[in-house]
C-alpha cells in the first residue's frame, strides 16, 4: 500500500539537503604525492599616530543647580567656540557626558547638608593634526576647560596598516616554508590553506600630556606621538614536492 506523506513532511524533506549543504564542513583532502607543511607567522607594520582622541570638559560649582548649569553652559560655549575657531570639524566634536550632582557637608551624628551643586560637561574631541593638539588644548584651558584627559593616540587608517601587517605575515610564512623545503630537498608547490589567527594594534604606553606651564614659564603643552605597532598572525598550509 502506498502511503502519501503530509505536505509539511514533503517540504521538510525537500529543504533538508539545502540545509545540510549550508552546515556541513568540507575538509580538503591532503594530496598523496606531496608533503604538507603548516607554518604560523606574525607580520607587523609601524605607523606614527595621526589621530588624537582627548576628553575636554568644564566643571563648575554654584549654590543652586540652575546657577551651576548656567555657568557651565557659558564656559562650555566658549570652549566650543575656541575649538571651532581652531578648525576642528563638527564631526570631530561629540558630547560624552553631562552631569549635575549636589555637594554635601558631612558632620558626625548629623544628616548631610547640601552646600551647593556641581555641573560638568565632557566633550570628546578628535584632533587630526596631532602636532597642533597641544597648542589647542592650551587655548581651551584659557577659555575655561578645567577637566582634560588623554590623549588616546591612534590611526585614521588603521585597516590599511593592518593589511600591511597581513602581507608581511604571508611573506614571512612563505619565506619560512621555502627554507624548510630547501632543507628537505623539496620545493614549495602551492598553498593549500590560509587562516588568520589574529590581528590587532599593540597599544603603546600613553604619551604624557605635560602641562608644562605649571612647571616652567612660557612653555606649551607637548604631545609626543611616538609610534604604534600593529600585528597580524596567520596560519598557512603549504604543499611541498
Amino acid at each position: 500500500m502506498i502511503r502519501t506523506l503530509p505536505l509539511a513532511a514533503l517540504i521538510a524533506l525537500a529543504a533538508a539537503p539545502h540545509a545540510f549543504a549550508q552546515t556541513a564542513t568540507v575538509t580538503q583532502p591532503i594530496p598523496a604525492d606531496g608533503t604538507v607543511l603548516d607554518i604560523n607567522a606574525e607580520g607587523s607594520s609601524t605607523r606614527v599616530p595621526d589621530l588624537a582622541l582627548i576628553q575636554a570638559g568644564v566643571v563648575t560649582t554654584a549654590a543652586s543647580a540652575g546657577e551651576a548649569m548656567q555657568q557651565n553652559a557659558a564656559r562650555m560655549a566658549a570652549v566650543l567656540a575656541a575649538l571651532r575657531k581652531a578648525g576642528i570639524a563638527e564631526r570631530d566634536l561629540q558630547t560624552s557626558a553631562v552631569n549635575l550632582a549636589p555637594q554635601y557637608r558631612y558632620q558626625e551624628n548629623k544628616p548631610p547638608v547640601i552646600t551647593g551643586y556641581q555641573a560638568s560637561n565632557q566633550l570628546s574631541v578628535r584632533f587630526r593634526d596631532v602636532a597642533r593638539s597641544g597648542t589647542i588644548l592650551d587655548a581651551l584651558v584659557a577659555q575655561g576647560a578645567n577637566n582634560i584627559s588623554g590623549p588616546n593616540l591612534t590611526l585614521a587608517d588603521e585597516q590599511g596598516a593592518l593589511d600591511e601587517a597581513r602581507r608581511d605575515a604571508i611573506a614571512k610564512a612563505r619565506a619560512r616554508a621555502t627554507l624548510y623545503a630547501q632543507a628537505a630537498g623539496l620545493k614549495v608547490d602551492r598553498i593549500l590553506m590560509i587562516s588568520e589567527t589574529g590581528s590587532t594594534p599593540i597599544v603603546q604606553p600613553m604619551p604624557m600630556l605635560m602641562r608644562a606651564k605649571g612647571m616652567m614659564a612660557e612653555a606649551d603643552t607637548a604631545i609626543i606621538p611616538g609610534e604604534q605597532k600593529l600585528t597580524a598572525s596567520v596560519s598557512v598550509r603549504f604543499l611541498l614536492k
